[in-house]
């Protein structure tokens, strides 16, 4: 069972807009032909901050076209907020705040034997790492520059607690970078 960050980026670092937007994402690639249905496959319990779950309700129209559902995943998630949110019908949803350490917990029985998919946002994924927590960063780089906007990790990360461990070209628009998180690393975590 691993916890792993799996995400898009554009190529100067930034998941969405400042204005959550991810229009920008959705030219570049197939969802079908990238690692997607693989990993979705070994993955039991789901993470998301506020942010990515409101984009999801607001765009529930285009995510339903897109996947045939407004609610893409048949696993059980918790949304990290300290807002109250709307709930998605039928929908397995949590609603989580406070430290990540007490929700991983239950999201690991969740799962069972297969992992755990921190969707969204950075900052979200960046306190999974905090604690100690991550594995894995899966990262498809897009070929379009947004200039500012939500950004991939919010974390100063130094060598070699990263491990590239694989590259992948998905076509001319997109290619998947694949780290896994040393967690015997004698560095000292800095959060900025």
């Amino acid at each position: 069972m691993k916890t792993q960050y799996y995400t898009a980026t554009s190529l100067d670092g930034f998941l969405a807009t400042e204005e959550d937007s991810l229009d920008w994402l959705f030219p570049l690639g197939d969802i079908n032909s990238s690692s997607y249905p693989e990993f979705i496959s070994e993955v039991g319990a789901l993470a998301m901050g506020s942010s990515t779950y409101e984009w999801m309700v607001r765009n529930a129209d285009q995510v339903a076209k897109e996947t045939g559902s407004p609610w893409p995943y048949n696993k059980p998630a918790w949304v990290f907020s300290s807002r109250n949110l709307p709930m998605i019908d039928g929908a397995d949803i949590h609603f989580s705040s406070g430290d990540v350490r007490q929700a991983h917990e239950a999201m690991k029985v969740a799962a069972k034997d297969k992992n755990i998919w921190i969707v969204g946002g950075g900052d979200l994924a960046g306190q999974f790492y905090d604690a100690g927590l991550l594995d894995e960063l899966i990262v498809q780089v897009g070929s379009a520059t947004l200039a500012k906007g939500k950004p991939l990790f919010p974390r100063r990360v130094l060598s070699p607690t990263l491990c590239l461990i694989s590259v992948q070209q998905m076509g001319v628009g997109m290619a998947e970078l694949r780290y896994e998180v040393n967690k015997s690393s004698e560095h000292e975590r800095v959060v900025n």
